[in-house]
């Protein structure tokens, strides 16, 4: 078995509210940042996992994304995975 880490993304999709976002993108103006518009926050996983290979490591690591780790009714997700060395 190979050691590998996983780096993943997990975003609220576009048509979805994000509060936090909104908050942070109204508090630019007092900073003097009043040109970033838009901001979206998420969460950012990472995670170590055993696998055979890189793809079974990235369907183990779709399957925790799919079930526990992202909401897909209202986030969307992305990842990456390396071999740890």
């Amino acid at each position: 078995m190979t050691k590998f880490q996983a780096e993943i993304d997990v975003m609220p999709k576009k048509e979805i509210l994000d509060p936090q976002g909104k908050a942070v993108t109204g508090s630019m103006k007092n900073l003097g940042l009043a040109e970033i518009h838009n901001v979206r926050i998420g969460k950012h996983i990472t995670l170590e996992v055993e696998a055979e290979n890189a793809e079974a490591a990235s369907a183990k690591v779709d399957q925790a994304c799919k079930n526990l780790l992202a909401n897909l009714i209202m986030e969307s997700y992305t990842f990456k995975v390396s071999e740890v060395a």
